[in-house]
């Protein structure tokens, strides 16, 4: 697993030539107050039913609010095959912080 910050994570989004998937595993209200323009939602508690459906290889970025969900469900997809997985280090608090300061926060 990778960890980006919020800097490094915009710089990778505007440069990469495959975009991440950006996987947000925060619940639908607080996706719904801010997210990182792109995400896909998939709350942390349905990761283990539908992980399945999310491609093994390809770059996921996995995002929540201060980066600890982030960092479990990242550890979880590596340990089911995942060979690619970035947890965004601060979560959306930090991407509001340091990368979009008129992201609504909570």
């Amino acid at each position: 697993m990778r960890h980006f910050t919020p800097r490094q994570l915009q710089e990778h989004l505007e440069t990469a030539k495959i975009p991440p998937f950006l996987l947000d595993v925060r619940e639908q209200w607080e996706y719904q107050v801010c997210r990182i323009e792109g995400a896909q939602l998939l709350p942390m508690r349905q990761i283990p039913g539908a992980y399945q459906t999310l491609d093994r290889h390809q770059e996921t970025v996995v995002i929540c609010h201060h980066g600890v969900r982030s960092y479990q469900v990242a550890y979880f997809l590596e340990h089911m095959g995942f060979t690619n997985v970035i947890n965004l280090t601060g979560g959306v608090a930090a991407w509001a912080r340091d990368v979009n300061p008129l992201m609504p926060t909570y």
